[in-house]
């Protein structure tokens, strides 16, 4: 596959549906910018917790996590 997936996951417990909704776009942003390696598929599950991150608390969350699983192209 030249590409990789993704899904994310934001559960009630998050909030109502405009903070579920914003907390997807935000990580959908931090995706798209990104260069992920090709051919993998990831699904992000959130926490109730990420209501209170910024933007970039959640990059900085984020890219740690992908860079830890060797996912990040350099």
């Amino acid at each position: 596959m030249e590409f990789s997936r993704w899904g994310i996951v934001v559960s009630r417990k998050v909030g109502t549906a405009v903070i579920r909704n914003r907390v997807k776009r935000m990580l959908r942003e931090i995706l798209r910018q990104e260069d992920i390696k090709p051919g993998w598929d990831l699904v992000i599950v959130t926490h109730p917790s990420i209501v209170s991150m910024d933007f970039r608390a959640l990059k900085i969350s984020l890219l740690a996590v992908l860079n830890k699983a060797g996912l990040l192209q350099k």
